[in-house]
């Protein structure tokens, strides 16, 4: 676990982090991407951060992938590539440079890691988890393959490095669908996430078993919910990621992954949005999407809110928090999520 009065210390030594009005001033072409979300004041505060963070990725031929989750000062003030988790996976694949720092949570680091093995992958919080990624381990993986001997294992990639090694393939939210009907079965197991699962199988013609986890955020969401959003503002267009219940789903004028629904609001701009998913996708988008005022029910990640600007530039500094896989466990996981980066390229997704 970090120790936060050690980071501020040895930051505090070697970078002028005090907040600074003009130099937030000079950066404001970087501002003007997230001031619908970011007050003045705070973008005093970021400023300095995101400054030295840039300054740094040069001296150390870094980059930053962030995922759609993050706070808009570190998706839009630090980040080289943002996405979601397929996207960021095969970006770590096409990087040149000789350093990835994670900004997201830790299975994206450990995939990172997996597909780039001789690039130093940093972690910024070590902590920063997944109830997902934590819910099923390797003998779980075999507990379903001795229940339906025979059928493919299809693992979202929310998965840590020793289950991708136990699965066929993996999968993200926004190619599931088609990479479960490519598998040559009639009966397909998905791990972990229940409800991903269930969405599939609305949409899949193949019989589809799975593992019972789920997210901690996408699972507070209710049906009820949506149906009394709708009801106080008819015009509402309800966007839910597939990681919510069928229920929700069913409700939603769309679904998707977070690439997804970003290009989908993009696409159709509604006048009022209704993003049902983590709190941080619609501030994202806000700026460049002025004509749509954004409802936010806020169900947080508290994971992927222990990354920040000071960790990264903590991480940054000292070259801490490097994620390692096991050789032969990372050999194993590259096939599977090589697979689906193979499958979706083909299927031209």
């Amino acid at each position: 676990m970090l120790d936060i009065s050690l980071v501020r210390s040895t930051l505090a030594s070697h970078y002028d982090l005090t907040p600074s009005p003009e130099l937030a001033a000079s950066m404001s072409d970087l501002y003007g991407r997230m001031d619908r979300v970011v007050s003045p004041p705070e973008w005093a505060i970021y400023a300095p951060y995101v400054k030295a963070i840039n300054d740094l990725k040069k001296k150390r031929n870094a980059v930053i992938l962030g995922h759609n989750y993050m706070t808009p000062e570190i998706f839009h003030g630090v980040s080289d590539f943002v996405g979601d988790s397929l996207q960021l996976a095969i970006k770590a694949t096409e990087v040149e440079a000789d350093v990835i720092v994670q900004a997201g949570v830790h299975f994206m680091a450990e995939t990172s890691k997996i597909l780039s093995p001789e690039k130093t992958v940093l972690m910024p919080d070590m902590a920063a988890g997944c109830s997902l990624a934590e819910s099923i381990t390797a003998e779980g993986v075999e507990e379903m393959r001795a229940k339906y001997p025979g059928a493919p294992v299809v693992s979202y990639v929310n998965t840590t490095a020793e289950v991708k090694a136990a699965s066929d393939i993996c999968c993200t939210s926004s190619n599931a669908v088609q990479i479960v009907d490519a598998m040559d079965s009639d009966t397909v197991i998905m791990t972990p996430d229940q409800f991903l699962a269930q969405n599939v199988a609305n949409l899949s013609k193949k019989k589809v078993v799975f593992w019972p986890g789920s997210c901690i955020v996408h699972e507070l969401y209710t049906a009820d919910d949506l149906r009394a959003y709708r009801e106080l503002d008819p015009e509402v267009k309800i966007i839910a990621h597939p990681e919510c219940t069928p229920d929700v789903v069913a409700e939603a004028d769309f679904t998707g992954s977070t690439s997804g629904i970003i290009k989908w609001v993009h696409d159709h701009k509604p006048s009022k949005a209704m993003l049902v998913t983590e709190c941080s996708m619609a501030s994202n988008i806000s700026d460049e999407l002025p004509e749509v005022e954004f409802a936010k029910p806020c169900n947080m990640c508290p994971y992927m809110k222990k990354i920040s600007l000071e960790k990264i530039l903590y991480v940054l500094h000292t070259m801490e928090g490097q994620v390692e896989v096991d050789p032969d466990m990372a050999a194993k996981a590259r096939l599977s999520v090589e697979r689906m980066i193979d499958l979706s390229k083909k299927l031209g997704l």
